[in-house]
C-alpha cells in the first residue's frame, strides 16, 4: 500500500485546492447576494435567483465533495504513515484543520440562511469573513513546509500581520467605494 502514498498525497492536495477554491469564492457570492437583496425589483429577484443557483452549484458540486475527499485522502495518508502523528507540528496542523471544518460548517449555515433570503450579515462582514480560509491556509502551509516550531510560529505571527494589513485594506477599499460607488 506504501507505493500508493504519492498518488494519495497528490489527490489529497488536489482536493484541498478545490476545497479552498470553494471556500474563497462562496463568501464573494454571499456579498453579491446580500447586495442584490437590497436592490429594487425586478433586479433583486433576477440577481437573487441567479446568485442562489451559483452558490448552490459551487457549494454542493465543488466545496462539500472536495472537503470530504480531501479528508478521506488525508486519513489514508495518516494510515500509511502514522509516524506523522508523533510530531507536534502535525497536532497544530490538525488543530487548524479542525478550525477549517468549523469555518466550513459556519459558512454552510450562512449559505442556508441566504438561500432562504434570511440576510443576517452585511456585505462588509462577508468581505472580512472571506479571509478566514486565507488565514487557515497560511497557517497550514507554513506548518507543513517549515515543520519546526520556531519557524511555524513566525509563520503564524505573519498571518496576524497579514490580517491587520487586510483589515486596513478593507477600510481603504470601503472609502474608495463610498467615494465612487461604481467600483
Amino acid at each position: 500500500m506504501g507505493q500508493y502514498y504519492d498518488y494519495i498525497k497528490s489527490l489529497h492536495l488536489i482536493f484541498v485546492v478545490t476545497w479552498f477554491a470553494g471556500l474563497f469564492y462562496i463568501p464573494r457570492l454571499f456579498v453579491y447576494q446580500i447586495e442584490a437583496f437590497h436592490k429594487p425589483s425586478p433586479e433583486k429577484e433576477i440577481l437573487g435567483k441567479q446568485l442562489k443557483l451559483m452558490a448552490k452549484r459551487l457549494w454542493f458540486i465543488i466545496s462539500w465533495p472536495s472537503a470530504i475527499l480531501a479528508t478521506i485522502f488525508a486519513i489514508g495518508l495518516l494510515i500509511l504513515r502514522p509516524v506523522w502523528l508523533e510530531f507536534g507540528w502535525m497536532h497544530v496542523k490538525l488543530g487548524f484543520v479542525f478550525l477549517l471544518f468549523l469555518y466550513h460548517i459556519k459558512t454552510h449555515q450562512m449559505y442556508k440562511q441566504l438561500q432562504r433570503d434570511d440576510v443576517r450579515y452585511t456585505s462588509s462582514f462577508m468581505r472580512i469573513w472571506n479571509e478566514g480560509a486565507t488565514f487557515i491556509l497560511f497557517a497550514v502551509v507554513f506548518l507543513v513546509i517549515l515543520k519546526s516550531t520556531i519557524n511555524w510560529i513566525f509563520g503564524v505571527v505573519g498571518i496576524f500581520v497579514l490580517g491587520i494589513l487586510l483589515m486596513l485594506g478593507f477600510k481603504l477599499y470601503k472609502r474608495i467605494r463610498e467615494k465612487n460607488p461604481e467600483r
